[in-house]
């Protein structure tokens, strides 16, 4: 399950979505998606089976809901939002998609 620039524009401008930024902390901080949380891949399976209460302790923000539609994943370039969307789908995510175009296409167009 992937989203493309034009729909994820459309999400984010009507605030339907949750960004998740799965890189390192070091490319995050250099420059991301306005909105998204960063929580690295490397972090990630253990982020999402977190208490919520924990979660919120660690990240700021409430957990994301297994029910939750359009909790979107990116990286850099693709590859490891990819692993991220199918280790959430694994773990009961059914909303969770990639965003195919990543980082670097955002920074491109944006």
């Amino acid at each position: 399950p992937t989203v493309l620039l034009p729909e994820l524009r459309s999400l984010l401008a009507s605030g339907r979505a949750q960004l998740i930024d799965v890189r390192s902390r070091e490319e995050a901080a250099a420059g991301t998606i306005p909105g998204a949380l960063n929580i690295p891949v490397s972090e990630l399976e253990t982020a999402l089976q977190m208490e919520p209460a924990a979660f919120k302790a660690l990240y700021s923000t409430e957990k994301p809901k297994l029910e939750d539609e359009n909790l979107i994943f990116f990286c850099q370039r693709g590859k490891r939002g990819f692993q991220a969307t199918q280790l959430a789908l694994g773990l009961g995510y059914k909303g969770a998609r990639n965003y195919k175009g990543a980082y670097s296409e955002w920074f491109q167009k944006e």
